[in-house]
């Protein structure tokens, strides 16, 4: 158990650099394995995920280690196809394993994944991706078992722009005979990620970032080097902290363009927004004021990662916004601790209406999952007196030194186990 302590009332000023991409590290670990390679990756985050991922990769046969946010790995000695329930509970991107070792060793046996629980997330897109270019895959229960077979490219079109299957199929379809046209992808910059280290490794792919991605093959250059891009969650859950503290904060090394959804309600809930080619300053006044309607939707869309820490920032806010949810059914879960600061939040199945309070004081909250846990540390800075935030790991999974990125700002916050 992690315990996060912070004492509210403090406004963050500075400049804060943003980490490496935890949605863009992990799909990149796993598509080291897609052939015999050595890899060097730059600005990887240390995080719980990335720590997961990496022993994968041992279990599997690789060399791989994390020195600060440099990643080696070796996967020429990959020699395992099974992934044990132990590892996969771990995190909810462990099933991007499934389309690389069918890839490479044309088979995998692995169980459900874990992650945070946000409700319903089946990974039959995945399956039924993979099954189109020819891999055989039985469920038995909670276990996948998996046959590559014959892999042939086609014609594959998804119903929804899954993250997960879109980067699925493009590990799969670099092993497939002919040529893979996925559309409906997803159009995420952690899917442009993935195709700039395929590429890098010798993959012929293009057309990530749009909702057609056409694979053909592979032919394996054996060493490649990458860097990890910002992560905009991250990037989006700093300025949510400067805007919930009526602070002046600069974001050094961040693609806004990444994050513009949540920068444009920022911006319509009172802060001045200065951006640059690689950097944003936030000026927030002491307090926001509401900004209507905000709807979650796929890349470019407003991100369901950051909504729980826009929401935190608007729980003093002037005025009424209402939240509509249409990817996870349960991202609210939130709420009732945050209700426990003294925030108006009223939830009616995927919508949540958020009646800004003038002030918000202390309490002992308890995280539920990352971003949940994120929201809780924001609202504690924008809070009166002490907040306590319970903590089983949820937190460290995705953000790295946030109690010291926040306290560089200024913020009174720590973080022990």
């Amino acid at each position: 158990m992690e315990f996060w302590h912070i004492r509210g009332g403090k406004r963050l000023t500075g400049a804060c650099p943003i980490q490496g991409s935890k949605n863009a590290s992990l799909p990149i670990l796993a598509a080291s394995i897609v052939c015999p390679a050595r890899t060097e990756l730059t600005e990887v985050p240390r995080l719980r995920d990335v720590d997961a991922a990496l022993r994968i990769l041992r279990h599997l046969g690789c060399r791989a280690e994390q020195q600060g946010n440099a990643v080696y790995i070796d996967s020429g000695l990959c020699s395992r196809s099974t992934i044990p329930h132990a590892l996969m509970e771990e995190m909810r991107s462990s099933v991007i394993f499934l389309g690389a070792l069918i890839a490479r060793c044309g088979e995998a046996r692995m169980s459900l994944p874990g992650g945070c629980q946000l409700g319903k997330r089946p990974i039959d897109l995945h399956l039924a991706a993979l099954r189109q270019l020819g891999a055989e895959i039985e469920q038995n229960g909670d276990e996948i078992v998996c046959r590559g077979g014959r892999l042939r490219g086609t014609r594959i079109a998804l119903p929804f722009p899954s993250v997960g299957a879109t980067e699925n199929v493009m590990l799969a379809a670099c092993a497939a005979e002919g040529e893979t046209t996925l559309c409906g992808a997803a159009r995420e910059p952690e899917i442009t990620a993935l195709q700039d280290y395929l590429r890098a490794m010798g993959a012929h792919i293009r057309g990530a970032g749009t909702e057609r991605i056409v694979i053909e093959g592979m032919e394996p250059t054996g060493r490649v080097c990458a860097r990890i891009p910002p992560d905009r969650i991250v990037a989006a859950t700093m300025a949510c902290a400067a805007a919930a503290t009526g602070g002046d904060v600069e974001l050094r090394g961040v693609d806004v363009q990444q994050f513009s959804a949540v920068v444009h309600f920022l911006n319509r809930a009172g802060c001045d927004i200065i951006s640059r080619k690689r950097s944003l300053r936030i000026l927030a006044p002491s307090r926001l004021r509401a900004v209507g309607e905000i709807l979650t939707a796929p890349f470019p869309g407003f991100p369901t990662d950051a909504q729980p820490v826009l929401m935190a920032a608007l729980l003093r806010s002037r005025g009424k916004t209402r939240i509509t949810e249409t990817i996870f059914e349960n991202r609210f879960r939130q709420v009732p601790e945050l209700c426990r600061l003294g925030a108006d939040i009223r939830v009616i199945d995927r919508v949540a209406e958020i009646r800004g309070v003038e002030r918000l004081h202390g309490a002992t909250l308890t995280a539920g999952d990352l971003r949940g846990g994120a929201a809780m540390i924001l609202a504690g800075l924008a809070a009166e007196g002490e907040t306590l935030v319970r903590d089983k790991g949820h937190i460290t999974r995705g953000y790295e030194a946030l109690d010291q990125r926040l306290r560089e700002l200024g913020a009174d916050v720590e973080m022990k186990n």
